[in-house]
């Protein structure tokens, strides 16, 4: 998931494809290599700070400043699921039992929804109901933000997903 300048986001998401972190003797890691979430998340911040070496001068230039935040998650098999926030400087956190989501972009209407509603017990449909109904809420507040959401919905262990949707002013369970 990505907040922020479109054509960050489009450019890191082109150099994922080929980025890759240097692994001493062994092959270098990349997206599709890692065998971790942790180094799949060190390879998407080296990809976001490449984008600032090639673009921030120009877009500080034109007054513009570097701004993209994305949340990656995901599962390796093998290991535990996982979440990270990734920042414009390429630096990351990871969800933790505390901090059990993270929200990108426009958040001050929609995050309280999140913070009163989810924990850790939340079971997955009731937390992604509680998603809709934040986002709705900050789509009601917030003229800047609107359709299409996108939902996916992903099961630890599953190692994939049936239930993706974007939801557009047509969708019935949205409305």
């Amino acid at each position: 998931l990505s907040a922020g300048n479109l054509s960050i986001s489009q450019s890191v998401r082109e150099i994922l494809q080929v980025e890759k972190i240097d692994n001493g003797d062994k092959p270098p890691i990349t997206i599709w290599n890692a065998t971790s979430m942790f180094d799949v998340a060190r390879v998407l911040g080296r990809a976001v700070r490449r984008v600032y070496e090639q673009d921030g001068p120009s877009l500080k230039a034109a007054g513009i400043d570097f701004n993209a935040t994305m949340i990656l998650g995901g599962q390796i098999h093998g290991e535990a699921m996982r979440l990270f926030l990734v920042y414009s400087a390429g630096n990351f956190i990871e969800a933790t039992r505390e901090t059990c989501y993270f929200q990108i972009g426009e958040s001050k209407y929609g995050k309280p929804v999140l913070d009163r509603m989810i924990t850790p017990a939340t079971p997955l449909d009731e937390a992604a109901k509680c998603a809709l109904v934040s986002m709705d809420s900050t789509l009601k507040s917030n003229l800047s933000v609107g359709l299409p959401l996108d939902l996916l919905v992903y099961r630890e262990g599953s190692f994939s997903s049936n239930e993706i949707v974007c939801i557009d002013d047509t969708n019935p369970y949205f409305r």
